[in-house]
């Protein structure tokens, strides 16, 4: 095996530059939104503090994942071919479960800030500190890491002898385990097990943390300072649900049941939509960003 084909979207010439279009306009949109992210947090010094640094950490993040799998399918398309070389197609698999799951690991990070930030006021800035925050970002980008290798070198250790063609734009494991001749469920079980488990941990501390950030701003006398304190936990809160949802559904779905077209939306969902989507979230419910977006446009 030394290539494989991303079948993508459709075979229709006019289709193809339709969809090249469309992913461009995404592209661009997820770059503008994300680079305005991280330019206002290193810009404007009221925002170099730790829920900001993590949010910048996100957005790189989601650069990072946007830009492994689009770039491809739209030179695919505009150049009406279908080839990914095999490397190219372990060092996607490798990037995207890398961003991706540094990606949840900040989003953990995050909820852990909020429920420094609003249950321990007081002891905020001695937790919360800069050398705490750096090696908690550092923490996230390491387990990332270790985790896309460990998915990454199970999947291409496997023989692939049932074609080389790839029901979607991007090489998603699930799709290349389809490929494979000999039997998968040994050397999948181990990491499907240890996934669950680690994305369950994350999960459950996130939920304990907002029931606890829930219960501390139900105490909050005032109205305006309950809704300062829903103000910044809500964005993140969204994000989180939105991203578990559709990565879940993805990757928990019927086999049987599963039909080309909702393999494609699916994936659509949960690897592009997401690092467009988090900008608007996080401008749009966010005072402070907002605010700095004003400064620096005006």
């Amino acid at each position: 095996m030394t290539q494989f084909l991303l079948l993508g979207f459709s075979d229709i010439r006019k289709l193809q530059i339709l969809h090249f279009v469309v992913f461009l306009v995404i592209y661009l949109a997820a770059l503008v939104g994300n680079l305005l992210i991280i330019t206002v947090i290193v810009l404007d010094l009221q925002l170099h503090t730790p829920m900001f640094f993590f949010l910048m950490n996100l957005s790189i993040l989601d650069l990072g994942s946007i830009s492994v799998t689009i770039p491809k399918s739209m030179a695919n398309s505009l150049m009406n071919t279908r080839v990914i070389s095999y490397p190219g197609c372990v060092a996607q698999v490798f990037l995207f479960f890398f961003f991706a799951s540094a990606d949840f690991a900040i989003l953990t990070i995050m909820a852990y800030d909020r429920y420094v930030a609003i249950c321990q006021p007081l002891h905020y800035e001695r937790v919360m500190n800069r050398r705490a925050c750096i090696q908690m970002a550092t923490s996230a980008w390491i387990c990332g890491l270790l985790y896309s290798a460990l998915h990454t070198g199970n999947t291409f250790v496997i023989i692939f002898c049932g074609g080389n063609m790839v029901d979607q734009f991007f090489c998603e494991i699930s799709q290349l385990l389809k490929l494979a001749c000999s039997d998968t469920y040994l050397s999948e079980v181990g990491v499907i097990v240890f996934s669950v488990c680690l994305v369950f941990s994350c999960l459950v501390f996130i939920i304990v943390s907002y029931v606890q950030i829930f219960r501390s701003v139900l105490r909050i006398r005032s109205e305006q300072g309950r809704q300062k304190a829903f103000s910044t936990c809500l964005p993140h809160l969204i994000v989180v649900s939105l991203f578990l949802c559709t990565a879940t559904f993805a990757y928990l779905k019927p086999t049987s049941s599963s039909t080309a077209v909702l393999d494609l939306m699916v994936a659509f969902l949960y690897s592009v939509l997401p690092p467009v989507r988090n900008p608007i979230i996080y401008s749009m419910r966010n005072k402070e960003i907002k605010a700095a977006l004003r400064k620096l446009t005006g």
